[in-house]
């Protein structure tokens, strides 16, 4: 990183604790094309209009801060604290906002957000939807070790809920495509739950997902392994030539 751009975030940094000769990071206009800034607090930073192109802002805090205009095509957002952000204008073509947290952000004018407009047509159906989520062996949340085992023809329903769409995770049922969980799990003993439920179950579709969307209330249908998941989505691929 450059001196100067060292010398610019120690400064905000005294600024953001009130500290002599603290300054709020003025980086407007600047050129940050693939900077390492990962994990740096930049809140309530000035980057109007700066060129962010493939930077590093993996857990960054942006709590605040003026985006407007930025380039941030390709950036890593991956859990950054963008909450009440000006995104206005930026471009986040290629941006990667996985676990990013954008409540109260302003995206008005936001470029090539990854919303899914395929995803949104669901809320209109009529009827019983069917989608997927997957689990560990024994059934129970990978991410959670005390939740609860998960049981064919059970139905759960979780009331306390995130209906916040600018965040992409948060409580309820988080579900998606089986080819979907398949990519996103990482254990081979993962098991894969075909789910149940109906447009009024939908309590978000986060504005940046990648597929995964959160539900209220769902029906187990039936378990299925990694092999016999991969066997399905051969028979799918097949069908679709």
């Amino acid at each position: 990183m450059e001196k100067k751009i060292q010398e610019i975030l120690e400064k905000h940094l005294k600024w953001l604790r009130n500290e002599a000769g603290g300054e709020r990071a003025n980086l407007g206009g600047a050129n940050l094309d693939g900077a390492n800034l990962g994990g740096v607090n930049l809140r309530s930073a000035n980057l109007y209009g700066a060129n962010l192109r493939s930077a590093n802002l993996g857990g960054v805090n942006l709590d605040g801060a003026n985006l407007d205009g930025a380039n941030l095509d390709g950036a890593n957002l991956d859990g950054a604290n963008l909450g009440g952000a000006n995104l206005d204008g930026a471009n986040l073509d290629g941006a990667n906002l996985d676990g990013a947290n954008l409540g109260g952000a302003n995206l008005d004018g936001a470029k090539n957000l990854f919303y899914r407009p395929d995803l949104e047509i669901i809320k209109h159906c009529t009827g019983k939807i069917r989608a997927w989520k997957y689990v560990k062996a024994d059934g129970s949340n990978p991410y959670n070790q005390f939740s609860e085992k998960y049981e064919v023809g059970k139905t759960y329903i979780e009331n306390n809920f995130n209906a916040d769409e600018h965040q992409n995770c948060g409580a309820g049922f988080n579900v998606a495509t089986l080819c979907w969980c398949y990519h996103d799990s990482k254990n081979t003993e993962n098991q894969y739950l075909e789910i149940e439920f109906t447009a009024k179950d939908i309590v978000a579709i986060p504005y940046t997902t990648d597929g995964k969307f959160r539900v209220k209330k769902i029906k187990i249908l039936r378990r299925i392994t990694r092999k016999e998941a991969e066997e399905l989505l051969k028979i799918e691929k097949g069908a679709h030539k």
